[in-house]
């Protein structure tokens, strides 16, 4: 569920914030009376987004219950961040690191007897990110 609503992500809370706030964890609360148990969506924002966001909350549920077709999450909390700190699963791509010439070079080696372009276009992604991590 937690990844379908970060695909749909921009599409939930719109392009402008998409990129300074990110879906980080459903919390499941069990509610007396209540068959299913409640879902409640934290949400990882900075103070001045996350105030935009309380604004926009019912839309955001209404958004987020529409693409599941259901009401699953009935409630946000958001989490907050520091004004320069990166929301959980875009901070990787911030402090990635450029990719030296001789390590591209040793990954074009590698990958130079594969002879099918989509699966070597792949594997080349999947290299320079790992070399970009470490």
């Amino acid at each position: 569920m937690l990844g379908r609503l970060v695909t749909h992500w921009p599409d939930i809370v719109g392009k402008d914030l998409s990129d300074r706030a990110q879906p980080v964890k459903i919390r499941y609360r069990k509610v007396p009376g209540e068959k299913s148990p409640e879902a409640v969506l934290d949400i990882a924002a900075p103070t001045a987004e996350a105030t935009l966001l309380h604004y926009r909350k019912d839309l955001i549920l209404e958004r987020i219950n529409q693409i599941f077709g259901e009401k699953l999450v009935t409630a946000l909390r958001f989490v907050p961040l520091a004004s320069n700190e990166a929301p959980p699963g875009r901070a990787s791509l911030l402090r990635r690191k450029p990719v030296s010439p001789a390590d591209k070079e040793q990954l074009a080696n590698i990958l130079d007897n594969i002879d099918d372009p989509g699966l070597k276009e792949r594997l080349e992604m999947l290299g320079t990110s790992i070399l970009q991590d470490r």
